[in-house]
């Protein structure tokens, strides 16, 4: 900051501490920061710590600028690590009945869900986590719908781009609903022992308050594409 005249104006406020951190307290950040699908504020704040750390002291606007929050965000958790370490980025304690379940479960639970695949499964079901997490359904079904998770749906993002699509439907449909006078109507699909589906894009994983997401159209290596109707006559 200048004055009008080019002469460097002294930064009003506190000095502000140097934010130290030693090779285990970088490592826990760093760490924290790849939960961001698990934990965001938690990811938040620890890409928040480690953007101030070092012992030149970093503008408090620039860091915020980079990581598109406030300035106030920045300086509340530069503050509470100062003062608390670690601990300092939890949240905090609410007034109320203790929990029965320790954060660290509850963790584990939405963490498995969000990054892991049960065996013989393609996704978590209430029963399947409860013997994985060793917590009842009940809890687990509570824990879901307090992160807003929902393993068990799945969306499609892509709409067919087909400029004759409707045109398609109406065709294979019909021939199905109103088959042709004489005509017998078969439809050749693949065998369900080929290992078939191949996305033509990537799954979008289940997020807090998202479901998993893929695209309607696929991939399959075999000759014929899936439920081809053809017709001859009789």
């Amino acid at each position: 900051m200048s004055s009008p005249a080019g002469v460097p104006v002294p930064r009003r406020g506190p000095k502000l501490r140097p934010l130290l951190l030693s090779d285990d307290e970088r490592a826990v950040l760093e760490r924290w920061t790849r939960r961001a699908n698990s934990d965001r504020a938690q990811a938040l704040r620890a890409r928040i710590v480690l953007a101030c750390a070092g012992p030149d002291v970093p503008p408090v606007v620039g860091v915020a600028r980079s990581l598109r929050i406030s300035a106030d965000t920045v300086r509340k958790w530069r503050r509470r690590f100062l003062a608390e370490r670690l601990d300092g980025l939890a949240d905090e304690s609410r007034p109320g009945r203790p929990p029965t379940i320790s954060v660290d479960r509850i963790e584990a639970v939405v963490v498995a869900t969000l990054e892991e695949i049960p065996r013989n499964a393609t996704r978590w079901s209430r029963k399947s986590m409860a013997e994985h997490s060793g917590l009842s359904k009940s809890t687990v079904g509570r824990i879901w719908r307090r992160f807003q998770l929902k393993p068990h749906l799945t969306d499609a993002f892509k709409p067919s781009t087909d400029p004759l699509f409707v045109e398609k439907f109406h065709d294979v449909v019909g021939l199905f609903s109103h088959p042709p006078q004489g005509a017998a109507v078969l439809s050749a699909d693949g065998k369900s022992q080929i290992p078939a589906l191949e996305g033509d894009q990537p799954v979008l994983p289940t997020e807090p308050g998202m479901p998993e997401r893929r695209t309607h159209d696929y991939v399959r290596r075999r000759r014929f594409p899936k439920g081809r109707a053809v017709w001859c006559e009789g």
